[in-house]
């Protein structure tokens, strides 16, 4: 199944690789390759992942304080946030208008 990122979260995940690359170049590419881990695992198993709000799932990483927020569309996977979780929970909820 095909993903695709709501404008603001594809700025999230841009700004969240600037900043770990900012501290190393190495720790911008291991975020980005962990984000996109969690990409391809929500596309090949959407189900897979807890139902926290209706009807937004997530899946979190392992390595760094973020988390995918994904709703499933007939067809294909929207991702509304890429979420450092400790940060104004929720705040994406806006987006599914």
């Amino acid at each position: 199944m095909k993903h695709w990122l709501h404008p603001e979260a594809d700025e999230e995940f841009a700004a969240a690789v600037r900043y770990y690359a900012a501290i190393s170049p190495e720790l911008g590419v291991r975020f980005y390759r962990e984000m996109e881990r969690l990409f391809r695992e929500i596309c090949e198993h959407p189900e897979r992942f807890h139902r926290f709000d209706p009807p937004a799932r997530r899946h979190f990483s392992r390595s760094f304080p973020y988390a995918v927020v994904f709703i499933e569309k007939p067809g294909c996977i929207w991702i509304v946030a890429v979420m450092h979780m400790k940060r104004r929970p929720g705040y994406w909820r806006a987006r599914l208008v």
